[in-house]
């Protein structure tokens, strides 16, 4: 039987990729799925796909199998997770102590993520099984948006209280880090813009100052609505690579963020999804108390500031830049006069 291979990126014509040629050889990722991942089972390729790439870094590969075991036969998708710089075995391990931990297909919470399915190092790939379900992004601006930020709050919850030791940490000085180094990138494409960008870092490190007793917890550390698959009822947490100790505000903070430069950039509006924003904040905030009130707000604004950054490097978002900018001097302004 034929077996198709999709591969519109030419992943393999990447000097940093092209380990991947057996991992898109249909002959051998069935060798390597039937003694490696599967040696029980009666395992049948079907069709691979290369579905997302970043040039020199990392790449998604989907693929269709038949498994058949005591009779029964099912039908599945896996998806390989490659890393150009090497195997990723902590993000595998961190999502297969989830599953275990009641972050499973049936826990009775509705709140799950995506069952590990193996390692395969020579090709710098962990997989995992491929879940139903379309991403919150294109959920949260319909009639159910509010319900659905509650309940992406009561997941975000569960992970912070799983206390699963984390291999680093994150504290909001390494968010400044980031963030005087990317608005460094962007002055000198804006010359115009540069003593408004020296003043909005300037205006993040005073706000930041602010936080004076941060909580600490395991984080996602990159948590926004993609990262949220919605399946009916239950909800799967994606994409754990950037998992640390940090504080459990900053995770709020950050899809609060996202959540503003969405509504404006689909809708011409900062404030279109501030309900939503403001359910998702008020169940975190019952769930774990009003102490984290002003970190989440802290964290809003620096991750609008990144978003500055983040606009100059796709073309659907560079008209909204200065916008941006303006959203967050206002921010910053009506934040620090507080402190006054």
């Amino acid at each position: 039987m034929s077996i198709s291979v999709s591969d519109f990126f030419h992943v393999l014509n990447d000097p940093k990729l092209s380990f991947l040629t057996s991992a898109l050889d249909p002959q051998q990722v069935q060798q390597r799925f039937q003694t490696q991942l599967n040696p029980y089972q009666k395992l049948q390729l079907q069709e691979i796909r290369v579905i997302r790439y970043k040039p020199q870094r990392r790449c998604l590969i989907e693929y269709d199998v038949i498994i058949e075991e005591a009779s029964q036969i099912s039908q599945m998708t896996w998806i390989g997770k490659v890393r150009g710089k090497g195997l990723d075995q902590s993000s595998y391990q961190l999502q297969k102590i989830l599953w275990k931990l009641g972050f499973h297909d049936d826990s009775p919470d509705g709140i799950s993520v995506p069952e590990t399915m193996g390692m395969i190092p020579e090709w710098n790939m962990w997989l995992q099984r491929k879940v139903p379900g379309v991403t919150a992004t294109s959920l949260l601006t319909q009639t159910q948006g509010l319900e659905l930020s509650r309940r992406i709050a009561q997941a975000v919850h569960k992970l912070h209280q799983t206390f699963i030791v984390p291999h680093r940490t994150y504290s909001i000085s390494d968010e400044l880090d980031i963030l005087h180094d990317r608005l460094a990138q962007v002055a000198p494409k804006f010359p115009h813009w540069q003593q408004r960008l020296k003043q909005v870092l300037a205006g993040c490190d005073r706000l930041a100052a602010t936080i004076t007793d941060p909580q600490f917890n395991g984080i996602h550390r990159d948590f926004y609505p993609d990262q949220v698959l919605v399946d009916g009822s239950r909800l799967y947490l994606l994409d754990f690579d950037l998992y640390t100790g940090g504080d459990p505000a900053l995770d709020i903070g950050n899809f609060n963020g996202h959540l503003i430069e969405l509504g404006l950039r689909t809708f011409g509006n900062a404030d279109v999804l501030t309900p939503q924003q403001k359910a998702l904040t008020d169940q975190f905030l019952q769930l774990n108390g009003e102490k984290f009130h002003h970190s989440i707000d802290v964290y809003t604004t620096l991750t609008l500031v990144r978003h500055i950054y983040l606009s100059t490097q796709f073309l659907n978002r560079q008209p909204f830049t200065e916008t941006i900018l303006e959203l967050c001097e206002q921010r910053l302004e009506n934040s620090l006069l507080k402190f006054v």
